[in-house]
């Protein structure tokens, strides 16, 4: 049994001002695996505490020191990565090959990218007038962190903060906290002076609200679920603070009837399913020219009946198990939304997976003949679930794709470059992969609509943690 009970609070690791145990589960095998404490008002008063005072002296910080101190940390990372994918693996339920390569692996890559945009970016500039621009850091900044992909986000936020010369308090998810207080004794060994970094576990009722209500903490960076995101909106609102946002998504993956098309639905039903389908920007809804849409459905049915599904701890191309009971049974309940509503099942449905009885596995799924009125084509069912709906034109695709709420990330399939082009253009998205193509570390990562508001990553990541000052000098 793990038990990780204190907080790390400037510089130092202390017990919760009222003790408030909360227990870590492996989604694989149901079983407690670790004890953490959940924190009060009182901690994010301390911490916020540690955070205010740091800031007057860290602020001043050149860029040359937050360089330094960036690629102390990357040492330290790179030293201790295989310990973070281990606790991904437990806590998460992420399979071996996922959590010692992309889940742990960005920490890496993000790091390398903050580097190189922090060394080429400029703290002060002229406008053509003659005015001086100051980039000046924003604050202390609160941030809630998610579950699904832990150290990518914890990356995304705590990085870019301190290279901007900012001071933090850490949220991250009460579900997977292991990694985060992993990443607290990096930055601790690496240097990171008190106060500059904190962290508090907790949940979003409690901890989150306090840090998003906190009158001393200047700009709330939140990555979840829309409808915490609008909360931490509202609770900041009183302060007017900075809020950014990364949240859901519904992707559109756009395919037309092209040579190899049905190896590219082959492709990207598979991609669906890594990470057991919990990653914002899955491609969920496959959209495909009806030429071919039977055939797809064919193809995207055997590629879900032929995903292997097991055990975290065994190598190989399997996925793992949804991270919670009560993720579980949401993805379960819209599973069941789009048989009732008269979609075509094509492979998986209720229930888990043959040979696994324990443990939050799932069936990859697949569903065909959904219109984009069904509630698996609105809605992020954050699983292994794909929906296939059929469109006859390149102009009805787009309508189809640009038909949600949501508007983080889409994709186009076709090997006509200008057509992509076109599309790409069109669509209301703040990410769009042409073909087998993702965006690399430094690119700017964040959505449209109801996906959020603000960037991560890279040179943008680094002016969400600024304020803009405006200096008139005589001429």
């Amino acid at each position: 049994m793990i038990e990780k009970r204190d907080f790390y609070i400037d510089g130092k690791w202390v017990a919760p001002e009222i003790p408030s145990e909360y227990d870590v589960i492996n989604p694989a095998t149901e079983q407690k695996i670790a004890v953490i404490s959940m924190g009060s008002q009182a901690d994010v008063d301390k911490a916020v505490a540690a955070a205010k005072k740091a800031f007057d002296s860290f602020s001043q910080t050149s860029k040359q020191e937050r360089l330094a101190l960036l690629k102390r940390i990357l040492e330290v990372y790179k030293k201790r990565k295989s310990e973070v994918a281990e606790a991904i693996k437990l806590e998460l339920g992420a399979p071996h090959k996922l959590a010692h390569g992309a889940q742990s692996g960005v920490g890496v890559g993000h790091l390398e990218g903050f580097i190189e945009a922090l060394e080429k970016f400029d703290f002060e500039e002229r406008t053509a007038n003659g005015d001086l621009i100051f980039k000046e850091p924003i604050g202390v900044c609160g941030l809630i962190t998610p579950w699904n992909w832990p150290i990518n986000q914890i990356a995304l936020k705590v990085l870019p903060a301190i290279a901007t010369g900012c001071t933090v308090v850490l949220k991250p998810s009460e579900i997977t906290p292991l990694n985060a207080i992993l990443y607290a004794e990096i930055l601790d060994e690496a240097g990171v002076p008190a106060g500059v970094f904190n962290l508090v576990n907790g949940d979003g009722p409690n901890v989150g609200a306090a840090l998003s209500r906190h009158p001393d903490v200047a700009m709330m960076s939140f990555t979840g679920s829309t409808r915490a995101g609008i909360a931490v909106s509202k609770d900041a609102a009183d302060n007017v603070k900075k809020v950014t946002l990364e949240l859901g998504g519904k992707s559109p993956n756009i395919i037309f009837d092209e040579e190899g098309a049905l190896d590219v639905v082959k492709r990207e039903t598979r991609r669906v399913f890594s990470n057991s389908g919990q990653s914002c920007n899955a491609r969920t809804r496959m959209l495909v020219e009806r030429s071919i849409y039977d055939d797809a459905m064919r193809v995207a049915a055997e590629a879900a009946k032929g995903q292997p599904v097991g055990d975290p701890d065994e190598e190989g191309f399997h996925i793992g198990p949804l991270v919670s009971a009560l993720q579980f049974e949401r993805v379960q309940a819209l599973i069941q939304a789009g048989i009732d509503e008269g979609a075509t099942l094509l492979a998986g449905g209720i229930g888990r997976p043959e040979g696994l009885e324990t443990g939050y596995f799932v069936k990859p799924t697949v569903f065909g003949n959904v219109n984009n009125n069904m509630r698996i084509a609105r809605e992020e069912v954050f699983g292994p679930v794909v929906a296939l709906i059929p469109f006859d034109t390149e102009e009805e695709a787009i309508a189809i794709a640009n038909d949600t709420e949501y508007g983080l990330a889409a994709a186009v399939q076709t090997n006509d470059a200008e057509k992509a082009m076109r599309i790409a253009r069109k669509l209301r998205a703040g990410m769009v992969h042409i073909n087998n193509s993702d965006i690399g570390y430094g690119t700017p990562f964040g959505g449209y609509k109801m996906s959020g508001t603000g960037r991560e990553g890279g040179q943008y990541g680094l002016e969400d943690f600024l304020e803009i000052k405006a200096v008139s000098v005589p001429s």
